[in-house]
């Protein structure tokens, strides 16, 4: 159950002023040295920002879909590093756990994770299994009371920074139903990470390879308990990942739109401030009109996913949730395109704002499933319909 209206208020104008305050001036700080300020992760944990989505009888907020997407919006005002320090803890690490865990699943590691005394990382994708995520060839062999675990997992969020991770591996035969989901500590004996990655943007983000040689899960980490059943978790879990993508990327969209305003006001081009050309103007009508588009149906289909019974399988909602992530995160990497050009040669500069976030944004058409994904899931769905 969602937390009631006035405390949500209040919970959402401290995070605006959180990062107002705090995250916006520290921005170029994570830019030049690649990580987030261990005060501002313990300011974070304070504030209960990793419990934002976890059920207040573990220890968190328990905030409904609606109120998590106003909630992300803000946070997509900024670096998305601050985010992503607590983003699998509150989204696609914890909630497979929390839609399918046995309760004692949940009664050992919910609290922890709503604490931030425990990152939790999600390890589905794999050198050869991303969108395909049916075809993984991670192995779960039963030794036991013990899966033996091989392979290995490719663009980990958060792996650098996790203490365990939900993690797909194939526990029988081909295809999805083969696949099961177990929560893995960091520290089992042969587990062990790769390089970090070093990627064209979001830098303070943290993600790296998860190598698997013969490490050794009891049979009782298998979320759930049940073998099999992993697939339908993540697909369940992305679905609400997936929204919540798409509202950091109208949040994302609202702060360059605000950059690019600010700088068509400022900069003097023959004799006057730019915004009075009608094609800088254009550049910004196109951008406020598509924001409010995508932030619009966001927030129809969060109100749809909160209809749904908490867990259940809707094929019209997940259609719709890949909708808005299709559209919004679309939209945005526009909207930056749109801001460099509003700059011109400043904008290709890193000393304005929109030249990071023009990087950052590229990859929201990416994690969580890609743009062609989603038209694969909203076109299928239409034809079943028919």
């Amino acid at each position: 159950m969602a937390i009631d209206a006035e405390s949500f208020e209040l919970l959402l104008a401290t995070v605006q002023r959180f990062v107002r305050e705090r995250l916006i001036p520290a921005e170029d700080g994570v830019e030049e040295q690649d990580r987030v300020p261990d005060e501002l992760i313990e300011d974070m944990k304070a504030m209960g920002l990793f419990g934002l989505t976890v059920p207040e009888e573990y220890g968190g907020i328990g905030l409904s879909v609606s109120q998590e997407i106003l909630v992300n919006y803000e946070l997509g005002r900024t670096a998305p590093a601050f985010r992503s320090v607590f983003g699998t803890n509150i989204g696609i690490g914890s909630q497979g756990i929390l839609m399918d865990g046995t309760p004692e699943q949940k009664a050992e590691v919910l609290p922890r994770i709503a604490s931030g005394e425990l990152i939790i990382s999600f390890a589905l994708t794999e050198p050869d299994a991303g969108s395909d995520a049916g075809s993984l060839k991670t192995s779960a062999r039963l030794e036991g009371d013990h899966y033996v675990l091989n392979g290995s997992k490719r663009f980990i969020t958060n792996a650098p920074r996790a203490g365990a991770f939900t993690l797909m591996a194939r526990t029988g035969g081909p295809g999805a139903a083969g696949v099961s989901a177990f929560i893995v500590p960091a520290d089992t004996p042969g587990l062990s990470l790769g390089k970090p990655d070093r990627k064209m943007g979001q830098r303070g983000t943290k993600t790296c390879d998860v190598i698997l040689d013969n490490a050794r899960v009891p049979a009782s980490h298998i979320i759930g308990g049940v073998p099999g059943q992993g697939f339908k978790t993540a697909m369940k879990v992305l679905d609400r990942g997936r929204l919540n993508i798409s509202a950091v990327s109208c949040g994302l969209a609202s702060r360059i739109l605000d950059e690019s305003r600010r700088y068509a006001r400022d900069r003097r081009q023959f004799g006057k401030p730019i915004g009075e050309f009608q094609l800088i103007q254009a550049l910004l009508a196109d951008s406020q009109a598509e924001l409010l588009a995508a932030w619009a149906l966001v927030q129809e289909v969060a109100q749809r996913f909160d209809r749904k019974p908490p867990g259940a399988s809707d094929p019209d909602v997940s259609m719709r949730v890949s909708c808005a992530k299709l559209f919004a995160t679309e939209m945005v990497g526009r909207v930056a395109d749109r801001g460099v050009q509003i700059h011109g040669g400043a904008g290709y500069i890193n000393e304005y704002p929109v030249e990071r976030f023009y990087r950052d944004a590229r990859l929201l058409r990416l994690y969580e499933g890609t743009s062609q994904i989603q038209q694969v899931v909203i076109a299928r769905e239409l034809l079943r319909e028919g």
